[in-house]
C-alpha cells in the first residue's frame, strides 16, 4: 500500500474525524472507502462496464413498452418487402 499526502480544508479534516468517530473507524480507512467508492462510480476509460450496470433499468416499467413492439407499430402501414 503506498502513503499520500493530501492537503484538506479544517472543515473537511473535521467532518472526516466526526464521521470516524461516529464509525469506529481511522481517518484513513474512511478516505480509502471514499476512492473505492468514487472508483466504483467512474467509468473507466474505454471500458464498458456501465452497459451491464445499466441492462435491465427499464425492463419493469409498464409505461415503456418492448421496443421491437413498438417498431412494428410504426411500420404497420408499410408494404413488405416481398410483395409487388
Amino acid at each position: 500500500m503506498t502513503r499520500i499526502l493530501a492537503d484538506l480544508p479544517d472543515e473537511d479534516i473535521k467532518w472526516l474525524d466526526a464521521r470516524a468517530a461516529e464509525q469506529g473507524k481511522s481517518r484513513a480507512s474512511l478516505v480509502r472507502e471514499a476512492v473505492a467508492s468514487f472508483r466504483a462510480l467512474s467509468p473507466a476509460s474505454g471500458s464498458k462496464d456501465w452497459i451491464e450496470r445499466g441492462a435491465g433499468y427499464w425492463k419493469r416499467r409498464p409505461d415503456i413498452r418492448d421496443g421491437v413492439d413498438y417498431q412494428r407499430a410504426i411500420r404497420e402501414d408499410r408494404r413488405p418487402h416481398d410483395e409487388p
